[in-house]
């Protein structure tokens, strides 16, 4: 099951190949394979967060910021094979943050309609 996710939708994106704690905006559509997912998640920023954007300024997220958290399956990870210099293998999975500003909650709750109807065990 494929997902459009929409140019200029208003949604900010978080993910592992991103400096920590760096949000971009989506700016061009992207499809997103729900096949590919391992884990989702939903949840509301209840306190305050403070993020940059893609050229290094702070900003804080808003209060009631609705996030879809993604983390895809095995077949999309990073591998280590030494980890500080000692041997062993790290996998860190990919992960998606998609973030939903409290003025874009009708985005927000059409996606998350879109994944739950996929789900079977709801």
């Amino acid at each position: 099951m494929f997902i459009k996710i929409k140019k200029n939708s208003g949604i900010q994106m978080e993910h592992n190949g991103l400096e920590k704690r760096r949000l971009v905006p989506v700016t061009s559509n992207f499809l997103l394979n729900l096949n590919q997912v391992a884990e989702i998640s939903f949840y509301t920023i209840k306190e305050r967060k403070t993020r940059f954007d893609l050229e290094g300024h702070e900003f804080e997220l808003p209060l009631q910021t609705r996030v879809i958290h993604l983390q895809m399956s095995y077949l999309y990870a990073t591998y280590k094979e030494t980890i500080n210099g000692n041997k062993g293998r790290l996998v860190e999975r990919q992960y998606y943050k998609l973030y939903f500003s409290p003025e874009n909650v009708d985005t927000y709750e059409e996606l998350r309609n879109l994944i739950e109807n996929q789900v079977g065990n709801l």
